[in-house]
């Protein structure tokens, strides 16, 4: 298994030309279905969201970090109270319904109330790339193209330009090499802290954090 640090180099190293013609070959075009922001019965909507960008949200909504981010529901068990234990990851909040706290639909289409500051995840759904240390969200790929991975979503296969073939590809390495960052960021800055009953910590690349984004 390759180390996080060769795998961010790889990362690093990943040819948006390749990257983009991969694109091309599986085809892409948004429907604004909102299948990627809302929750189903059998997948709670949990699109992940590094710290920079909570913060990056917050400017520009106001909002406090708990309204943006909230622990990935992942390796927390239920208490008494809610949801309690630890946590590796931030994702974005969701509403009563179970839906990202972003989303909105007008006349049938959805629409991301923050489009313009969108974490890198929303910004290259369905695509990821095939190197350890990254995510895969919504699940396991249902189309691959060499070092690309493609997500279930009903604008799979549709025509794609390849200047915008180019510009999420672009993007996609990006956020490779953010997730791996923030995996060794994770790794590196791990200090266990003791939680009492009813008690969340997510554990971030810049610490231990309670759920109001401040470190414990």
């Amino acid at each position: 298994m390759e180390s996080l640090e060769a795998e961010l180099d790889r990362a690093r190293a990943l040819n948006v030309s390749d990257l983009a013609d991969a694109i091309e070959s599986i085809g892409f075009e948004c429907t604004r279905c909102g299948g990627c922001c809302k929750s189903d019965d059998e997948d709670p909507h949990t699109a992940t969201v590094f710290p920079d960008e909570v913060r990056e949200l917050q400017a520009t909504t106001g909002y406090d970090w708990r309204d943006v981010a909230r622990p990935m529901p992942y390796g927390l068990s239920a208490g008494a109270d809610g949801p309690e234990g630890e946590t590796f990851e931030w994702a974005l909040q969701t509403d009563a319904c179970g839906d990202c706290t972003f989303y909105e639909e007008r006349e049938g289409e959805g629409r991301c109330t923050v489009h313009d500051d969108r974490p890198l995840i929303c910004a290259t759904y369905p695509f990821s790339v095939a190197l350890g240390g990254t995510s895969q969200p919504m699940g396991e790929a249902v189309d691959e193209a060499g070092m690309v991975r493609a997500h279930e979503c009903e604008g799979l296969g549709r025509d794609i330009s390849r200047a915008d073939a180019e510009d999420l590809a672009r993007t996609l390495k990006q956020r490779a090499v953010r997730e791996l960052e923030e995996a060794i960021g994770v790794r590196d800055n791990y200090e266990p802290v003791e939680t009492e009953s009813g008690e969340v910590v997510v554990y971030d690349s810049e610490g231990p954090k309670d759920l109001n984004g401040a470190l414990r």
